[in-house]
């Protein structure tokens, strides 16, 4: 259940500022005052006077500065997520009476799991509230949707992390990864570890290796598969075990118990990083919408 955010008693019908908020956002994204300020078109000082007055309507402080980087406090995180709830909702009801606002086209990079998963909802959804914008959609391995964006070939990059950001993006969900087997399989029993995994630089597969070197465990890639359905077919044929998001457990695949001997795993996030135009803004609007809800298996 949404947690909700209380004014200070006695505040009375004071209500969050959307600019604000949008003000808000942008500093945690970019770490930074002077880097938030160029993206909502406001001054530093017009931004640190509405993080101030936010600060004050919610009684609490929610930003720490240092001479690095600008960090959220406990309250701060909890604003944060409020936040892009309100902004998203925002977006859609204005959306409502603006169906055709956005125009043109967007190229959207993505590798192939959130291609089958999370892109359909987007286009579907898009197609709802933005039917004049077409989307170019473009699958593959997550080191080529990095490529493709930070070359400006895409607008739009959806693209799962496990280990410390690759490029300044929005967080959409985050959940822990898990290894899984076949359930009653021998797979984790065998020496070395038989894995399945993606394709170099895929954030699961370093996960995976980065912790069982730490470990010192032996292992060997047994499958290879850009997609996690290919990786889990191996899994159901007990040929290996996987660093997979613990949702994809189900009857027949079970998260490996620790008698397993197998080291501990890192959150996948999902995120998404857009080019700043208003089509990929609405598209990252979408899809924290999408995350949000109850997960799809």
């Amino acid at each position: 259940m949404m947690q909700e955010i209380e004014t200070i008693e006695g505040a009375g019908a004071r209500t969050l500022n959307l600019d604000a908020l949008r003000s808000f956002v942008a500093i945690e994204e970019t770490g930074s005052f002077r880097l938030a300020a160029a993206r909502v078109h406001r001054s530093p000082s017009a931004v640190s006077l509405q993080i101030a007055k936010l600060e004050e309507t919610l009684g609490t402080r929610l930003l720490e500065r240092n001479a690095r980087r600008v960090a959220l406090t406990g309250h701060g995180a909890l604003l944060l997520r409020q936040a892009r709830r309100i902004l998203g909702l925002s977006d859609e009801t204005m959306a409502l009476f603006r169906p055709a606002a956005l125009q043109g086209e967007l190229r959207l990079a993505a590798p192939h799991d959130l291609g089958m998963s999370l892109v359909p909802q987007m286009l579907a959804r898009l197609a709802e509230r933005h039917p004049a914008l077409r989307v170019e959609v473009h699958l593959g391995a997550s080191e080529e949707v990095l490529r493709r964006f930070r070359s400006g070939g895409a607008g739009l990059a959806l693209f799962n992390d496990a280990g410390p950001p690759q490029l300044a993006a929005e967080e959409l969900a985050r959940e822990p990864l898990a290894w899984l087997g076949r359930a009653g399989g021998t797979a984790a029993e065998r020496d070395p570890l038989p894995l399945a995994v993606a394709g170099p630089g895929c954030a699961w597969r370093e996960a995976a290796l980065a912790a069982l070197d730490a470990a010192g465990r032996r292992y060997r890639v047994a499958y290879a598969s850009d997609t996690s359905m290919g990786q889990l077919a191996a899994l159901r044929a007990d040929l290996a075990v996987a660093a997979l998001p613990r949702s994809l457990a189900g009857p027949d695949l079970a998260e490996l118990p620790g008698d397993c001997r197998l080291p501990a795993l890192p959150e996948t996030r999902i995120c998404a990083a857009g080019d700043g135009s208003p089509a990929a803004a609405a598209m990252i609007a979408l899809a924290a919408e999408i995350a949000a809800g109850p997960p799809s298996r």
